[in-house]
């Protein structure tokens, strides 16, 4: 079994509160659900409203396929969300459980 896990960092910079940070990181967080079967959640920065830390996981039986998955998540971020900004990205692969 092979794990893929992936912390991001972005920055909201039109933003203007809390609500409107929700908005957004609840929108990302489904389409990205239900575009690539993954697991995702906001993980860290929760009371700070121009920044979201997210952290994505999946599961497969081939380490090539959590990473294409992995990748597949952050081009999607990257090209289809023009008010996000992707400040730091964190990839790892684990694999022999």
């Amino acid at each position: 079994m092979n794990v893929g896990v992936c912390k991001l960092t972005l920055r909201l910079p039109e933003n203007q509160n809390l609500k409107g940070k929700r908005r957004v990181v609840k929108s990302l967080c489904d389409r990205i659900r239900i575009k690539f079967n993954v697991a995702i959640a906001e993980v860290d920065n929760n009371d700070k409203w121009q920044v979201a830390t997210l952290g994505i996981t999946c599961v497969s039986n081939s380490n090539r396929q959590v990473e294409q998955a992995l990748d597949q998540v952050i081009s999607y971020i990257e090209v289809s969300r023009v008010d996000v900004e992707m400040v730091e990205c964190e990839v790892e692969a684990i694999s022999g459980f």
